[in-house]
């Protein structure tokens, strides 16, 4: 195998553009998301909104329900914020999962389209091995980390459904968003 130094350049000049625009992005909608916070009087960091969360989930995963431990949770937006999901930073879209959930999430929020469901996080947790192919990466990664069919269906479904209460205590704020 050969390294081809203008393939690696090329590579990093077009991760540099998307970084930029996407940096731009980010800003935007976190200040969008700090005016709707000010307008309800309540932002993620305060503390009622921590105990809601923590009420609903726990210190477990969102997605995957594992515990949580501190060197390795995140703040998980399960409408992304980026150039195709435009979700706010705002209570009712700022949860906790760990990180490889939330990485792994990113594989659907980063697509303009979906084609399993009409949000990101609701995509990621429709990956139950039966309408993808057989290689879906999301999907391999449900099934290693709930190997039974049945146990993985019922779980993902619980974890929406969960996800879907919460976000319906804060239905203002994504209205507003």
């Amino acid at each position: 195998m050969s390294f081809r130094i203008q393939d690696c350049l090329a590579k990093a000049t077009g991760r540099a553009k998307s970084d930029a625009a996407n940096k731009l992005i980010s800003m935007l909608l976190h200040e969008a998301s700090r005016k709707i916070c000010n307008h309800y009087g309540v932002s993620v960091g305060d503390a009622r909104y921590g105990d809601s969360v923590h009420a609903t989930f726990a210190n477990e995963c969102c997605y995957c329900a594992q515990m949580l431990e501190s060197d390795r949770a995140v703040v998980e937006h399960p409408e992304g914020m980026n150039r195709f999901r435009a979700g706010l930073h705002i209570p009712g879209n700022a949860l906790i999962s760990c990180k490889k959930c939330n990485n792994e999430k990113r594989r659907d929020d980063q697509k303009p389209s979906l084609t399993l469901a009409s949000t990101g996080w609701e995509s990621f947790l429709s990956h139950d091995s039966q309408r993808c192919p057989t290689d879906c990466k999301s999907c391999l990664y449900w099934s290693s980390k709930i190997p039974n069919l049945t146990n993985r269906v019922d779980h993902l479904r619980h974890a929406a459904h969960r996800i879907a209460e919460f976000q319906f205590g804060y239905a203002d704020f994504v209205k507003a968003g």
